[in-house]
């Protein structure tokens, strides 16, 4: 098969493919449009989040058998429309979910002991002990939101710890011998910390908002590796500001580009746009000192880089591997 590659990704990718027999055409630098104008050459397409592959792109591929995105999520494309279209749909969600728990962990860790503000202070020559007392994860209760991949990733990190971990997942019965999975109400009584690890769909869009944030009983610990969309950042500064929140690690940011592209036209003071500037939210949230910033990165580690590219071509190959017969694959939707 004739393989279109939109972004690039761990030369293992393409070593697979191409000793499987397809041709592997690279095109990284090409735009959407540029494209489409050729989209009806390619039996494939393999992609991060460069750009969105929605009914006009489909339609211009009459001879697409699969898209292939290097990532965990599909929401960049008309999933719906390709099932209709009998595309396969493939993804990664194992490539990185190490790398999404261990950054998880990293930022709990970081926030409950104030390392990005102590390590400021130290630097600017403060040496402030009293004020950066952290506190322990050991005999607290961490809440899991979506028990897939990614979840599973972080629940498994938190083994060392003498730690509560609790769940709550849409799906039933999800709870492994790392989790108990509650319902909504003991979630909102119980838990110190929330970490989400749910995809971006049509429930999850803005479901931390005010009034999620106050169902919680006590005050929490937030942590998003998952999507920006799913958190209403003008809500969760709020929150931070009076204390119903008492921190926040954040890799994915409301204001992102579908990409996942840089957030900022040019330095920290303007958002995607020159002429657009940055949320309010989104500046409050840059100067607060229990709030962590990472740029998406969460699963982009040296070891995911590979994996993730592993695995998608072990995918491709399975299903439409040299001299095979095409086999029905599951769609991987899981988080």
């Amino acid at each position: 098969m004739i393989i279109l590659h939109a972004d690039t990704n761990h030369p293992i990718l393409l070593k697979k493919l191409a000793e499987a027999g397809h041709h592997n055409i690279e095109a990284y630098e090409q735009s959407r449009e540029e494209t489409l104008q050729n989209q009806h050459l390619y039996d494939g397409i393999v992609i991060r989040s460069r750009y969105t592959i929605d009914k006009e792109f489909i339609d211009a591929a009459p001879n697409l058998k699969f898209i292939a995105r290097v990532g965990a999520g599909l929401e960049n494309i008309d999933v719906p429309y390709a099932e209709k279209n009998g595309i396969t749909l493939f993804s990664a969600p194992e490539g990185n979910m190490n790398a999404v728990g261990e950054h998880t962990l990293g930022m709990l860790l970081s926030l409950f002991n104030k390392l990005n503000k102590a390590d400021k202070e130290v630097k600017e020559g403060l040496w402030h002990r009293e004020e950066n007392r952290g506190i322990e994860l050991d005999g607290r209760t961490v809440g899991i939101i979506g028990y897939g991949n990614m979840g599973k990733a972080f629940a498994k990190k938190l083994r060392g710890f003498d730690a509560e971990v609790l769940c709550y997942d849409i799906k039933e019965n999800v709870g492994d011998k790392n989790v108990r999975q509650v319902d909504l109400d003991e979630f909102y009584e119980k838990v110190d910390v929330v970490s989400l690890h749910t995809p971006w769909t049509e429930e999850t869009h803005q479901m931390v908002n005010n009034e999620f944030i106050g169902k919680f009983k006590k005050p929490f610990w937030f942590i998003n590796t998952a999507r920006g969309k799913n958190v209403v950042t003008e809500d969760l500064v709020a929150a931070i500001k009076d204390g119903r929140v008492l921190g926040a690690g954040l890799d994915v940011l409301e204001y992102e580009k579908a990409s996942f592209e840089s957030l900022f036209a040019n330095k920290k003071n303007v958002a995607i746009s020159a002429a657009e500037p940055l949320p309010e939210a989104m500046r409050e949230l840059m100067f607060l000192p229990n709030v962590i910033l990472s740029p998406h990165v969460a699963g982009w580690t040296v070891e995911s880089h590979k994996r993730l590219a592993s695995v998608i071509a072990s995918k491709i190959t399975s299903k439409f591997g040299l001299g095979e017969e095409q086999k029905e694959a599951p769609l991987r939707t899981d988080f």
